[in-house]
């Protein structure tokens, strides 16, 4: 078929059918001490849990608590060391991902923070999708016991020419940073998806395409392209800078729920309430074949996808309690 015309690939790893005590929806990757990647998995059950990858299955190394209500993101700092968990209960935690120490515990107003991300060449500053504060808000995640968990500064989403913030349904969801630092990416409800600069905190401006929750953003390696992931069931790719839609990536039957970039630049996954997580060869000219791959060990809504450190594997959490691993073939 025309779709085998791309050689990347995902090969099947481990498969961990009981992962968590509910639905998995959050997946991330740190580093351990002895510098392998460690998988980082959230759930409902209000956990936390690392594994590490053996044979065919997965090791669980630790399990984080201390949430009290289901756990909706997870982020780990550039080298790894540091993760941040985002919960329902209105808290951020923040852990050293080695000796599995809380180091930071941000209480935020309810409904306030949803997807979380570190800056790159900022490690100590931690953003938060605000959800109904409409904004995303950056934190001070630093061993400071004075400033740790204080606000850093706010960057606030526009309303739109008829709207006011009353009326707008910008619920802020999903937040995005590129490897440079340099642009900052929102994704809201109502399909809003608004650009910032990270040096200035300015707003740039919106990326126009969708009209439904913008729940996953990736950037790619090269700093300006932006990968969404809608529940109108497509991904978008736009170049963040000059605002330009290039590419629709159409295929999930129902919502695209999250969306991940391989370090190699070529490689995009997503993955969606069908239960699929696709593989697209971005470098392919022809739509038919940009689609390299779809793989299906799950059965339920798949809420996350996450490329490894090392960039050879592909993690996916799952509401059938699963969490799947691949190898990331390019």
């Amino acid at each position: 078929s025309p779709a085998e015309a791309s050689a990347m690939k995902l090969s099947p790893l481990a498969h961990q059918a009981d992962a968590h005590d509910d639905g998995a929806w959050a997946v991330a990757w740190c580093k351990s001490s002895d510098g392998d990647d460690l998988l980082l998995t959230g759930s409902v059950d209000e956990s936390v849990r690392s594994w590490r990858a053996t044979g065919d299955g997965l090791e669980m190394v630790h399990e984080y608590q201390g949430h009290s209500l289901g756990v909706v993101s997870l982020a780990a700092s550039p080298d790894g060391a540091t993760v941040a968990s985002s919960a329902l209960d209105s808290q951020i935690r923040v852990w050293d991902a080695r000796t599995h120490e809380t180091r930071v515990i941000i209480a935020c107003p309810p409904a306030e923070n949803w997807h979380v991300a570190f800056v790159p060449n900022s490690p100590d500053t931690l953003l938060v999708a605000g959800g109904a504060s409409k904004s995303v808000k950056l934190y001070d995640v630093s061993s400071d016991t004075v400033k740790a968990g204080t606000e850093r500064g706010v960057l606030a989403l526009p309303n739109t020419a008829n709207e006011t913030s009353e009326t707008s349904s910008r619920f802020a969801q999903s937040v995005a940073v590129s490897d440079d630092g340099k642009l900052i990416a929102c994704g809201a409800a109502d399909g809003a998806v608004a650009i910032f600069d990270a040096v200035t905190s300015k707003f740039l401006h919106f990326l126009e395409g969708h009209n439904a929750p913008v729940r996953g953003l990736a950037f790619a390696p090269d700093n300006k392209t932006l990968y969404t992931a809608c529940d109108d069931g497509h991904c978008h790719a736009y170049d963040a800078a000059n605002k330009s839609l290039l590419d629709a990536l159409p295929g999930h039957k129902g919502w695209v729920l999250g969306v991940a970039c391989a370090r190699d630049g070529f490689g995009v996954a997503t993955c969606g309430a069908d239960a699929a997580v696709k593989l697209w060869d971005v470098r392919s000219t022809s739509q038919a074949e940009k689609c390299a791959q779809t793989a299906s060990a799950q059965t339920e809504a798949v809420w996350g996808v996450a490329f490894s450190p090392s960039d050879d594997k592909l993690a996916s959490a799952s509401d059938d309690k699963s969490v799947a691993v691949y190898q990331y073939v390019p």
